[in-house]
């Protein structure tokens, strides 16, 4: 089983300016998972990115990430 929640944040970190300013926080709904995604100010432009391109492979990623261990997840970035 993968810890979705831990993906998010590696991969956050690993973008970010500020890697201990990011927080994920999980809620679990049967097979759907929400994640909120929360980054310093400074680096929201970062984990966005141009047209928000930066931010929709974040969520490919965790969709093929969570599709692997039969569950349905949203990332929602604040």
């Amino acid at each position: 089983m993968l810890d979705l929640k831990q993906i998010l944040t590696d991969i956050a970190k690993a973008i970010v300016d500020e890697p201990d300013a990011v927080t994920v926080i999980e809620n679990n709904d049967g097979d759907s998972v929400v994640l909120t995604l929360s980054v310093a100010a400074p680096d929201m432009g970062k984990v966005i990115g141009r047209n928000g391109r930066i931010a929709k492979a974040i969520r490919t990623v965790m969709k093929a990430a969570a599709n692997a261990d039969g569950k349905k997840v949203t990332v929602e970035i604040r």
